[in-house]
């Protein structure tokens, strides 16, 4: 009896939720274009003038930025047409179904991993802009320098960063569905590309043009070396491949030509906005330019500060979309969990959502404000099953190229960071 009961309310607690793919679809091409945008439009955009230095000119960076282009665009298709044979919502879950429980599960842990520590670099990035846009606006205002500038508990910037995640970020975080994130989406994005006019309209109103565009290293290994040292960078800059297949099981057209066109059109996007600010701050600056662009120009100027301002919005406006992609896969556990023991209610749902919100932000807030000093290099692959043994063959050889492809630029990217390190002490 007590096994019939236990099955007669988990049935009562399946029929009560909506069934899987029924839910109405919010995203119409505009909106996934948009959240595509601002997934992929965040911290990289201040590293790709240093990043163009690095690989030895313009000419060379476009060429990294198009070859690795074709990998990126392919893996958004590959995860689209997974989460389409697969009938799966998240990412965790295609794999799952796709490769195995096993593997689903493991990708499940890295995959919140992979997001957790992005929310962390993220808010060290919003708290290092509020520290030197304070900076900026005290010495513009006062005309007074850094040390001048009195220390109080409403002026540190971990008291801002504060505010900033329970004012902004917890209110933007809470919502279930991706679909609401599109309209924050187009504030982001037109807050990004405001860095990147700004950058153009620069160049073009400098007196003169004395900046050193000689490459550090112009043949042999070392320029090899030196361009690939900057392929993590620009695959990063793009990476959007997180929040794929939510924004694919959002949209009202699921067919996947309609899809590689959301891809193709958002990373076009992101290609002509990357492109645009990695040259003219190389061309403005050269040899000279900093990782972070806007550390190159003067702390006083008004254009350059509103720009600083305005990529911060740009980052806060990402955090609730990788808040709510890591909280998915963990809040999908809980609810399989306590599935097998009560009737799962859209209150007890409601709740567990918000108390995950509220616990993913006060323990990134921490160690963003305890641990500022962070570095990334988060990769992932993904295999999709075959159609016939020709597409097999040439999926499977395309599957190689790039997961040798990757391991190569991360053995190489790692090694440099170490011995960087290594000489440093």
């Amino acid at each position: 009896m007590e096994e019939l009961a236990r099955e007669s309310i988990r049935s009562i607690s399946l029929l009560s939720r909506p069934a899987r793919g029924s839910d109405v679809p919010r995203l119409g091409s505009f909106g996934a274009i948009f959240i595509m945008l601002k997934s992929a439009l965040g911290a990289g955009l201040l590293n790709f003038p240093w990043a163009f230095e690095k690989a030895g000119g313009v000419n060379t960076a476009i060429g990294v930025e198009m070859v690795s282009l074709v990998f990126l665009i392919s893996g958004l298709v590959i995860l689209g047409y997974a989460s389409s044979i697969s009938r799966q919502k998240t990412y965790h879950d295609v794999v799952r179904e796709v490769c195995g429980q096993r593997i689903g599960h493991l990708c499940g842990f890295c995959f919140v991993f992979n997001l957790f520590m992005i929310s962390v670099a993220f808010l060290v990035v919003v708290q290092d802009q509020l520290d030197k846009l304070c900076l900026s606006l005290y010495e513009t205002v006062t005309g007074n320098t850094e040390e001048e500038m009195p220390n109080h508990w409403y002026t540190d910037h971990r008291f801002a960063l504060f505010v900033v995640c329970l004012i902004i970020i917890l209110p933007l975080s809470v919502p279930k569905e991706i679909g609401i994130q599109k309209y924050t989406s187009v504030l982001g994005t037109l807050a990004a590309t405001y860095l990147s006019v700004a950058v153009i309209a620069k160049y073009y109103l400098k007196d003169e043009h004395t900046a050193d565009l000689t490459p550090e290293h112009s043949q042999g290994l070392d320029s090899w070396a030196s361009m690939f040292s900057v392929v993590p960078t620009i695959c990063f800059g793009f990476q959007c491949h997180e929040a794929c297949v939510t924004i694919y099981s959002s949209m009202e057209n699921k067919k996947i030509t309609h899809w590689v066109f959301i891809s193709v059109t958002s990373m076009i996007f992101c290609l002509i906005i990357y492109t645009l600010t990695g040259v003219f701050g190389f061309l403005t600056f050269g040899r000279q330019v900093a990782s972070d662009i806007l550390m190159s120009y003067p702390g006083n100027d008004v254009v350059m500060i509103i720009a600083r301002l305005l990529f911060g919005v740009s980052i806060i406006t990402i955090y609730p979309i990788i808040l709510l992609l890591g909280r998915s896969v963990v809040l999908t556990q809980i609810l399989r969990f306590w599935e097998r023991r009560a009737i799962i209610t859209s209150v007890f749902e409601s709740r567990c959502r918000l108390i995950l919100t509220i616990l993913w932000i006060t323990v990134t807030l921490l160690i963003a404000i305890y641990i500022p000093d962070m570095r990334l290099c988060l990769i992932f692959a993904m295999q999709t099953e075959p159609i016939n043994h020709r597409m097999r063959a040439l999926l499977t050889g395309w599957g190689v190229v790039t997961v040798l492809t990757g391991a190569f630029i991360f053995g190489q990217s790692t090694s440099i960071a170490v011995m960087e390190l290594m000489h440093k002490f």
